[in-house]
């Protein structure tokens, strides 16, 4: 695996200091730590007690305290009527109660000593009213002439593992090395269960929303020079501070591997985005410029950003773009051949020494010596498999491997023969064997019994350090998004 640790050591820590002046981040961590939290507007209905649920069911190690005007129990909690009356010491608040009330909420914190806010609440800048902007506004010089730190609003939150701090159900609790800042609460959700399944885990995720207050700058200022994060994801809608955020990226992208995922960029897109946060999204041309001097990876969709992190976690940094492409299927073959081609990477041709080494086992007839490689011949004998792996693996003239399984596409399916598990096993131990950069690929799926066959397999190579990805296409273009990103440091 690839040490990005060591990468980031690459990068002075003086310098990166210098670059990034606006942002204290001894402060702006100890935002993510709270002992305590007060959920504001939590109350018996299911809409109430969402934010409380999270907290309750992943296992928050603080104290909590449901806020709303009755009074009474929330989920079995003492609530109170304000936030001034909890007693103690209070960190956090969630607040989703009306937009017209936030204000006073947020004088409330202040008197309380709280510090940072997040406001789940919608119907600010994101509205097609002037009042939303107007209350907007009002909103942002309450929260800074009292020192609260504003999330949003129209946000999610924070997502720590390491706190057990989270913005939705089901996520786990393990920390690791890729954050994010996501612009948009549901994307950002997506992002961590997609990157979950996959076997990415996070170090922090923040959903800020309108970006009110804590905007796009201030958190990639944060993730640059943050210690548990070694690579970052930004979705981002648009940039209330586009000098500085350019400032920022570029810094970052000196210190550690950035993903940038910008949403509205076509003509339609920046309305939603407009409509979605309120964000003056700016041209698509500006953005890629932007991107590409400060050397940050742009991926066009979710998926897009697990699968470039996956690679930079999992796949050894390649010294070439030489690939081999061994699987199985005569049509699968030449629209692998398309698709890495279609990305940068290089399909060299075998030698005649190996394409001899694979015939002593494998017959001419139904199979493609070329590459991409066709072993449709012994696909149902996994340590042949394997044995081709190794074969072809070893060549010098190739820097990394692509091992595809088309699980639906023969008369008999791998589901048909049951040798899916097998083969998976034997490829991952052949590639590991190999030593070079490698990913593992199945596609073809077509029954919900191949979905989950095709998910333990996903497991299976999570487990063994090796890149899971669901096509061809998708596995090559994020290897040849990061060997570009090398090739430019």
């Amino acid at each position: 695996m690839f040490e990005l640790t060591a990468l980031a050591k690459k990068t002075d820590n003086k310098k990166l200091q210098f670059l990034l002046l606006e942002v204290d981040y001894s402060e702006l961590d100890s935002l993510f730590h709270p002992r305590s939290i007060a959920v504001i507007g939590a109350s018996a209905e299911l809409r109430g007690t969402f934010m409380l649920r999270i907290l309750l069911e992943g296992g928050f190690e603080g104290r909590l305290y449901p806020v709303n005007r009755h009074g009474g129990e929330v989920l079995g909690i003492k609530a109170y009527t304000s936030v001034k009356d909890i007693p103690g010491a209070l960190d956090y608040a969630f607040i989703h109660v009306p937009a017209q009330a936030s204000i006073e909420i947020i004088r409330d914190c202040d008197a309380k000593g709280v510090r940072l806010a997040t406001l789940f609440t919608a119907g600010f800048g994101e509205s097609e009213a002037d009042i939303g902007s107007n209350l907007e506004q009002e909103l942002v010089r309450t929260a800074r002439q009292s020192g609260v730190r504003l999330l949003g609003p129209n946000c999610m939150g924070i997502y720590h593992p390491a706190e057990h701090l989270s913005f939705a159900t089901g996520l786990s609790a393990k920390s690791g090395p890729v954050g994010a800042l996501c612009q948009s609460g549901g994307n950002s959700v997506h992002l961590v269960r997609a990157a979950i399944q996959r076997g990415i885990s996070w170090s922090k995720v923040i959903s800020y929303g309108n970006a009110a207050d804590l905007n796009e700058a201030d958190l990639m200022e944060y993730f640059a020079q943050d210690p548990e994060t070694k690579v970052i994801i930004a979705y981002i809608e648009g940039a209330r501070e586009g000098k500085r955020f350019f400032r920022a990226l570029k810094a970052a992208a000196q210190a550690k591997p950035v993903i940038v995922f910008k949403g509205g960029q076509s003509e339609v897109g920046g309305a939603a985005a407009m409509c979605h946060t309120g964000s003056l999204s700016g041209s698509k041309e500006v953005w890629d410029s932007l991107a590409k001097q400060a050397r940050a990876i742009q991926a066009y969709d979710i998926d897009e950003c697990v699968d470039i992190a996956l690679a930079l976690l999992l796949v050894k940094s390649p010294s070439g773009r030489r690939a081999a492409v061994i699987g199985f299927g005569g049509g699968a073959t030449v629209q692998a051949a398309d698709d890495c081609s279609g990305t940068g990477l290089v399909l060299p041709p075998l030698p005649e020494e190996i394409k001899r080494e694979l015939k002593k086992f494998t017959r001419l007839a139904g199979n493609i010596f070329r590459n991409p490689v066709d072993m449709s011949d012994i696909i149902n004998i996994p340590p042949e498999m394997g044995h081709a792996v190794r074969v072809v693996g070893n060549w010098t003239g190739i820097d990394l491997l692509i091992l595809h399984l088309g699980v639906e596409i023969g008369p008999y399916s791998l589901l048909d023969l049951n040798v899916l598990d097998a083969l998976g096993e034997t490829l991952i131990g052949a590639a590991k064997e190999v030593g070079k950069p490698a990913a593992i690929v199945a596609h073809s799926i077509c029954c919900a019994e191949g979905y989950q066959k095709v998910f333990k397999l996903q497991q299976m190579c999570s487990e063994g350090g090796l890149p899971f990805y669901p096509s061809i296409r998708r596995a090559a273009s994020a290897i040849n998004k990061v060997i570009e990103y090398y090739e430019t440091r």
